[in-house]
């Protein structure tokens, strides 16, 4: 009895871990630009800002349910954003602005 209990405890766990793993792509800022001018991710997935660039950029979104700002992110730092409306995202960079990308969020 108490193996079964402990293999059923055990198979849920495991299933929580891998169903709880939302993909995460990495979007990089090198030479005042984003790696990708767009991407696609699903509802609740979450996009790494990652400042691979030598100054600060200042990373945000005033798209409707998606809206998010940075604020001054060094060179170096990283940052995790999730996208929880469906939609089409306008993401720029307000100190630099021909640094812009889209990101489409679907089911």
């Amino acid at each position: 009895m108490l193996r079964s209990r402990t293999i059923l405890g055990l198979t849920i766990v495991a299933g929580f871990s891998t169903g709880a793993l939302a993909a995460t792509q990495v979007i990089h800022q090198q030479g005042r630009a984003f790696s990708e001018e767009s991407i696609t991710v699903k509802k609740g997935e979450s996009i790494t800002f990652l400042n691979d660039d030598t100054i600060p950029h200042n990373i945000m979104s005033a798209s409707k349910g998606n809206e998010f700002n940075l604020g001054s992110q060094a060179p170096g730092s990283a940052t995790d954003v999730s996208f929880k409306e469906l939609g089409d995202v306008s993401v720029i960079c307000a100190i630099h602005p021909r640094m812009k990308m889209s990101v489409k969020v679907v089911d």
